[in-house]
């Protein structure tokens, strides 16, 4: 959920779909390659920024992912998605930032699928998402 500070994403998300384990950065690639081809499919041609995925954990919260043009990763928290922060510090060897949207360099997005993958409970395709502070430079 988002608190007042957040705004919800203007454009409908898609369906949720039950979170299925990936054991390899095979598995990985295989479920990017696919979301990719879906969200290019449900977008079509209509211009938007702030597309990605957004990851239901199982502890409560959300994670939206974000690879901008230059393959960095742009990851947002919500409040409740905090907990998680830990976490993505192992994984992707990296600080955290000052705000609540990480900015990560994209050759640690399969490490970072990984780390989280007993931690998700579902995903869902975002059309539209505004990042606070898209600005990240990355690590």
């Amino acid at each position: 959920m988002f608190n007042e500070n957040q705004q919800s994403d203007s454009a409908p998300d898609l369906q949720e779909h039950p979170w299925i384990s990936l054991e390899t950065a095979l598995d990985v690639e295989a479920w990017m390659d696919l979301q990719h081809r879906e969200l290019q499919q449900a977008l079509g041609d209509k211009p938007t920024t702030g597309q990605g995925i957004c990851l239901t954990l199982v502890h409560g919260g959300e994670l939206y992912l974000h690879t901008n043009s230059d393959g960095d990763v742009l990851l947002d928290l919500t409040e409740e998605a905090q907990w998680v922060a830990p976490v993505l510090t192992a994984v992707t060897r990296s600080t955290p930032p000052k705000g609540q949207v990480w900015g990560l360099p994209g050759h640690v997005l399969i490490q970072l699928i990984l780390g989280l993958n007993t931690l998700i409970a579902s995903s869902r395709l975002v059309l539209r998402h505004q990042y606070k502070g898209a600005r990240v430079a990355t690590a």
